[in-house]
C-alpha cells in the first residue's frame, strides 16, 4: 500500500515527466535581456495656434525707461520754421553789433566787452555768467581781435591765461599749456608773485598780480 507521501510524490514525478515530454511546462524566469536599439523618431508636427491672450497685465518691468514717441510731422515743421526764423535773428543781431563796435567775431569766436574795469576773479564771474569765459588768444588773428577792443577803450584787460604751479609758466583757465604767446619784452618777470595776465594797447601781454583792475574781455 501506497502511504499519502507516495502517493503525492508519484503524481507530482507523474506530472513533471508529461510537463518535460509536451515542452509546455514553465520553467524558471531567466535573467533580464540586453536594452534593444532605440526606435525611429517620430514625426515632428508644426507648432499648435497661438492661444488667446491672458486678461489680467503683468507688473511694470525694472529698470527700463519708457520709449519716448517722436513729435508729429507738423510739430517738427513749425520747429523746424522756429529754429531757422532765430538764427536769422541771431545773424542779423550779430551784423547789428559788429557794426556798432561792440563785438568782433574771429575765426569761430565772438568777443565781447563789457567795459568795466573790475579785478581778474570778477572779470572771469562776469564772463561764466554770460556764458563764455575771459578772452584767451590762441594765435595772431585772435590776439589782434582782442587788441582791437583794447584799443576801443585805451584800457589794459584781463586775459584768460594765469601761473601754473610753477613759476614761470602760465597755462589757460582750463590748464591746458599755451601754444602761443605774445610777451612783452622781458616779460613775465613775476617770478610766482604775478600769477595774471594782462594785454598792454600794443597787443603784447605782461604778468600781473590778480587784484588789480583791468577791461573785462569775454569770449564765447
Amino acid at each position: 500500500m501506497f502511504s499519502y507521501a507516495s502517493y503525492t510524490l508519484t503524481a507530482v514525478a507523474a506530472l513533471l515527466v508529461t510537463c518535460h515530454a509536451l515542452c509546455k511546462c514553465p520553467g524558471i524566469p531567466g535573467l533580464p535581456g540586453i536594452r534593444g536599439r532605440d526606435g525611429l523618431k517620430g514625426w515632428l508636427h508644426p507648432p499648435g495656434l497661438t492661444g488667446p491672450y491672458g486678461s489680467l497685465m503683468g507688473p511694470p518691468g525694472r529698470g527700463h525707461l519708457p520709449q519716448l514717441q517722436g513729435l508729429p510731422g507738423f510739430l517738427d515743421i513749425e520747429l523746424d520754421d522756429v529754429l531757422v526764423n532765430l538764427k536769422h535773428r541771431l545773424s542779423r543781431l550779430e551784423g547789428v553789433l559788429a557794426l556798432n563796435g561792440k563785438i568782433r567775431e574771429v575765426g569761430e569766436k565772438i568777443l565781447a566787452s563789457n567795459g568795466k574795469e573790475v579785478d581778474f576773479a570778477s572779470a572771469l564771474e562776469s564772463c561764466e555768467e554770460a556764458g563764455g569765459t575771459l578772452a584767451t588768444p590762441m594765435n595772431e588773428e585772435e590776439n589782434k581781435a582782442v587788441l582791437d577792443i583794447v584799443k576801443q577803450y585805451n584800457r589794459y584787460a584781463y586775459l584768460g591765461i594765469k601761473e601754473g604751479e610753477t613759476s614761470g609758466q602760465f597755462k589757460d583757465i582750463n590748464g591746458t599749456p599755451l601754444n602761443y604767446t605774445k610777451w612783452h619784452q622781458y616779460e613775465p618777470n613775476g617770478k610766482g608773485t604775478e600769477n595774471c595776465v594782462e594785454m598792454y594797447t600794443d597787443g603784447s601781454w605782461n604778468d600781473k598780480k590778480c587784484n588789480l583792475n583791468r577791461l573785462t574781455i569775454c569770449e564765447f
